[in-house]
Formats: structure tokens, sequence, C-alpha cells
């Protein structure tokens, strides 16, 4: 696996990249998130596609510049990222924030852009959940403890937490300026409209993956996203909570494969 970096609007962007196929496949990462929280399908997806995960501008090792966190520039920052690499076609997968940006940047009808997968997206639920306040105090508090904890409760419980991504999670939301961005980005995410209007723009074929025991974004408002989009396949993983790319990553794998496969 390669780490690279990018300089897009002036701005320096880390990513990680694995696999040799001329298909390529855009992962983002959630709020709080980096670019290794994706770890676990990185070597189901490689087999077949070109993978690129990235930390999102103002996460992990990329710049944090002081601006405004908004749907809105993560979007421009992400569609300027795939122009700098020079992508001629790919497929977007992004997770909670990241499939908020996902569908923001389907939205445009960027050409580029051939299929989007979705996990558990953000961009409907406005309100807070107690795994979101949970999740929030370990960003500006982050131990062991308060991390643990807020992961427990988006996996569920019994499910293995893997130390690294503890320990990637600390390291990141340390770094200067971290938690200025995270709280930045919630209340961006707050204060924007609803995504509903944009996903009726949304033409490519799209797979919605939601994990049935999600008590970070419900999984009832999955519904917003089916109903407004016009092709849309949606899949519960049983079993899961806010992360099924990181409980059962064959099984998510195999959904997105079989999906793009078509």
């Amino acid at each position: 696996m390669q780490e690279k970096y990018i300089t897009v609007n002036g701005n320096k962007i880390r990513y990680i990249e694995e696999g040799d196929s001329e298909n390529t496949i855009i992962l983002l990462h959630g709020l709080g998130g980096i670019a290794e929280r994706w770890l676990p399908v990185v070597p189901f997806l490689s087999k077949k596609y070109r993978v690129i995960a990235l930390d999102l501008i103002g996460y992990g090792q990329s710049d944090k510049p002081q601006i405004d966190y908004t749907p809105e520039f993560f979007r421009d920052s992400v569609l300027g990222f795939l122009e700098t690499l020079s992508l001629q076609k790919t497929v977007m997968v992004g997770t909670s924030l990241g499939g908020e940006i996902v569908a923001e940047c389907a939205a445009t009808q960027n050409p580029v852009i051939r299929k989007i997968v979705m996990v558990a997206p953000a961009g409907i639920m406005k309100s807070h959940t107690p795994v979101l306040d949970a999740y929030t105090m370990a960003a500006l508090y982050p131990n062991h403890e308060s991390v643990k904890i807020a992961y427990q409760m988006m996996m569920g419980e019994n499910k293995e937490i893997r130390p690294q991504s503890v320990e990637n999670f600390i390291s990141s939301m340390t770094r200067p300026n971290s938690k200025m961005v995270f709280l930045s980005t919630l209340l961006g995410m707050k204060n924007s409209p609803v995504i509903t209007e944009k996903l009726k723009l949304i033409k490519v074929p799209t797979l919605l993956i939601w994990g049935k025991e999600d008590k970070m974004i419900p999984i009832e408002y999955s519904k917003g996203f089916v109903s407004s989009i016009s092709s849309c396949d949606f899949v519960v993983m049983n079993g899961c909570g806010h992360t099924p790319y990181e409980e059962k990553p064959d099984e998510f794998s195999k959904i997105v494969l079989d999906f793009l496969s078509r």
C-alpha cells in the first residue's frame, strides 16, 4: 500500500492507494475519521479495483485551513481531488459524512462519477443521538476510554474493536486544529439544508447500505434516500451498527463488488 500526497486548491491532501486496475474506487471516511478506517475492506476491493482512500481536507494528515467546513466545501475539495488526479471515471464510496459528500458530488452530475455507494450517510438527520454525543466527547477529549466507549456504541455490544482504530483516532484528534475542524464540520452539517432536493439530481446507479442496528444514524433515515434517488438499491446488513465495512468487511465488500459488477 502506497502513501501519497497531492495539492488541491492550495491544500495538501494525503491518501493511500492499493491495486493497479484501470478501474478506480474512491473511499471517503466519516466525521473524525481518516483513510485507515477503510483498511479492513481494502484487501477485498483492491483485487479488482485501484483503491484510493483519502484523509478528507481537515482530517488526518491532510491540511487544516481556517475555513468553514461545510458539505459544499468538502464537495468542492473532493471534486478538485478527482480533477487533480486526472481520473476519467471512478466509483465513489462514502460512509456517514463521507456518504453525504458522495451524494453532494454525484448531484453535480460530474461525468467522471459512474456509480456511488453510500453507507449510512449523513445529510437528512439533523438531531443528535446519544452515540453522536459520545463520539463528539471522544473527539474533544480523546483518550483510550472515551474512544473505546464511543466505538462500542457505534458498533454495538460484544463487537471487537481494533486497537489500531482507537490509536489512530487519538493520534488524529490530537493534531493541531483537529478539534476546530471537527466542531466546524458538525456545525456545517447541522446548519446546511436537508439534502433531499439534491438527492433528486443524482442520476448514476446508487447503492445504499445500512447497518440494521445503527444507533449513530438510525436506519429510519434510509427512507429519505431511497425515495429521493431515482436508481437506488438498498441493502440492510443484519448484525451491524454504524460501521459495517469494519464489522463485516468480507460481506460488505461482496455486496459492493456485486453491485459494481452489474
